[in-house]
């Protein structure tokens, strides 16, 4: 079992790139916090991330009103914004603007991306392709509660070389009115999310802890990969440490040390994300969802679900609007 793409399926995650910014210093552009913008750019999501690549040049990246997080960026790299924070692009460090929120208005009369050109005198040319991913937050994001505010490309020149060729030429093929070129770039940033994610889990140090360095950890990593190879599976704690070979003290302590919960924690919150995902499915009752996610009966689903999610499941239905089948 794939832990991670296990993970993008069930949060549901999509791309867009939605600006496409051809700039000649100087030049600033400041985004807002991602939910300020969120019923524009990607009004199915739950949660938005924003993303900036960078094709050509060099510019300064940072969260906004954070002077330490500026970063010098060079052409290949990407930055993200998992948490959807204001952030800032410029051609200098400290430069600071005024984000218009209706620039971020999806257009009815052509494709995405937006084009931008800034033609001035100057020679310190950067190009640019921004956009967002759309997922799941609730009620479990094993992922998005792992990455960093800031979320920077740490790729070999060969991998980092590829990526940017398919964003670049992509970009053009947009530029041209390609029939298909909006889908193709939203699954080019796609793309591109899990392989940032990828390396930066690849990169993580040794004695780091979080989700993402239990992927890594060779006894967590097993005990991950079961729970999402088969959640419905009445697993216990006994059973899952002796899969993996520790003591069940030993197990319980290095899970926790590394994914930040218990096992059976975790089993549960992961069973809810796929719950919800069932819940929205027309024509299946509560009861049906329960038993997909592993529960004998309907009152112990309710339960577990109100215990982790907050609300009993049909009223989380009813409340994402959902045909209800109680």
């Amino acid at each position: 079992m794939d832990v991670l793409s296990d993970v993008l399926k069930a949060v549901r995650l999509t791309g867009a790139v939605f600006f496409e910014r051809h700039l000649h210093a100087p030049w600033v552009g400041e985004s807002p916090p991602s939910a300020a913008i969120a019923s524009m750019v990607m009004p199915e999501a739950e949660h938005v991330i924003s993303f900036h690549a960078i094709l050509s040049g060099s510019c300064w990246a940072g969260l906004a009103g954070s002077s330490d997080s500026s970063i010098r960026f060079n052409a290949g790299d990407i930055v993200i914004y998992p948490m959807g924070d204001a952030n800032v692009l410029s051609s200098a460090q400290g430069m600071r603007g005024l984000p218009d929120l209706q620039d971020y208005a999806r257009p009815k009369d052509r494709p995405l991306p937006i084009v931008t050109r800034l033609d001035n005198d100057s020679a310190d040319y950067c190009h640019l392709v921004c956009g967002y991913f759309g997922c799941d937050a609730r009620p479990f994001n094993p992922l998005l509660e792992a990455l960093p505010r800031m979320l920077l490309s740490q790729m070999s020149a060969a991998v980092q070389g590829w990526l940017s060729s398919l964003l670049r030429l992509a970009a053009e093929e947009a530029g041209r009115g390609g029939a298909g070129s909006e889908s193709l770039l939203a699954r080019l940033a796609e793309l591109m999310f899990v392989e940032v994610v990828r390396q930066y889990i690849i990169h993580l140090p040794e004695d780091s802890k979080g989700w993402l360095s239990g992927l890594k950890h060779r006894q967590v990593g097993h005990a991950l990969r079961l729970i999402h190879g088969n959640p419905e599976k009445p697993w216990t704690l006994a059973e899952l440490a002796r899969e993996v070979g520790l003591s069940r003290s030993v197990f319980a302590d290095r899970f926790a040390h590394y994914v930040g919960v218990s096992p059976m924690h975790y089993l549960g919150r992961w069973r809810m994300q796929l719950a919800v995902r069932h819940l929205a499915t027309p024509g299946i009752s509560v009861a049906q969802v329960g038993a997909e996610v592993g529960y004998e009966s309907e009152a112990a689903f309710n339960r577990a679900f109100k215990k982790h999610v907050g609300v009993p499941p049909g009223s989380w239905r009813r409340g994402k609007s959902s045909p209800a089948l109680e």
